[in-house]
């Protein structure tokens, strides 16, 4: 069983910070129970730390001790890993474009695959299944702004259409604006009224 441990230690020595590492990965070495074992040993060993349900991370070791990865790479080396889109909510870009100060309490990311868990130490990760709409340009500026003004009350519209305005480009404005037509209409009126001046 050792050997198995061994083995997956040095495969996942090649992986970046932040890359997942799953069970299914490993099963040419050996059996599914004996890759869960190595897997939980190497848990135990606190070279790994177990994510979610059958996804586990590399520790990050530095001058300043253990840590766990980025949230940000893991969300990211989870997608590709698993073919799943995934983007930042709306709440979250909103106090990144400066459109609210309210920090949110939870890290938030929307997905194509199921909604789910992870933990890394401390930190929390939530990720919610969106409609693919939700998930137009995950890594764009546009596709930001459509989950933020998914997430605003009719109250803030207004208001919040001049700041991104002011925020955009003319193409980036006309961009948001013609995907209209690929939302639902209460949607469709928000991003058509930021692509007219």
């Amino acid at each position: 069983m050792a050997h198995v441990a061994e083995s997956i230690r040095k495969l996942i020595a090649l992986n970046g910070e932040g890359a997942p590492v799953m069970a299914k990965q490993f099963l040419h070495l050996a059996s599914r129970a004996a890759v869960d074992q190595a897997l939980s040993r190497l848990c135990r060993a606190g070279e790994l730390q177990r994510a979610g349900r059958g996804v586990y991370v590399r520790q990050v070791t530095s001058r300043f001790g253990v840590r766990a990865p980025s949230p940000e790479r893991v969300v990211e080396a989870l997608a590709a890993l698993r073919g799943e889109t995934i983007a930042p909510s709306g709440a979250s870009m909103a106090n990144v474009l400066g459109l609210t100060t309210q920090v949110p309490v939870r890290t938030v990311y929307l997905t194509s695959g199921p909604t789910r868990r992870l933990k890394l130490g401390a930190q929390e990760i939530e990720l919610q299944h969106a409609r693919p709409w939700e998930l137009l340009w995950p890594k764009q500026l546009e596709g930001h702004v459509i989950r933020v003004l998914s997430v605003l009350g009719t109250g803030e519209i207004a208001h919040k259409i001049g700041v991104l305005r002011q925020r955009l480009s003319p193409r980036e404005r006309q961009k948001v604006a013609a995907a209209s037509v690929r939302v639902p209409s209460w949607m469709a009126a928000r991003m058509t009224a930021l692509g007219h001046d």
